[in-house]
């Protein structure tokens, strides 16, 4: 069974690109052929990731994210 992995996709609930659904799933990402692990959210189309910026914090308690530019690749990891 193959899954369609969104363009678009977001860890956060008040994000408008949260799935709840796809979540549930093991979902990697490989940005520029490295798998990372802290991944909040990424865009394909447009070749970005936003990862957590250490342990720095929003106002709203949220962590601080950087925004990567580079090649990303989503994919369900198979359960083992």
């Amino acid at each position: 069974m193959s899954i369609e992995l969104p363009d678009r996709l977001s860890n956060d609930p008040k994000s408008p690109y949260f799935n709840e659904e796809i979540l549930k799933r093991d979902i990697g990402i490989r940005f520029n052929g490295v798998e990372k692990t802290n991944v909040e959210e990424y865009c394909v189309s447009e070749g970005w990731i936003r990862v957590a910026a250490g342990n720095a914090k929003n106002r709203a308690g949220r962590p601080m994210t950087l925004k990567l530019k580079g090649k990303v690749e989503p994919y369900v990891r198979a359960a083992e």
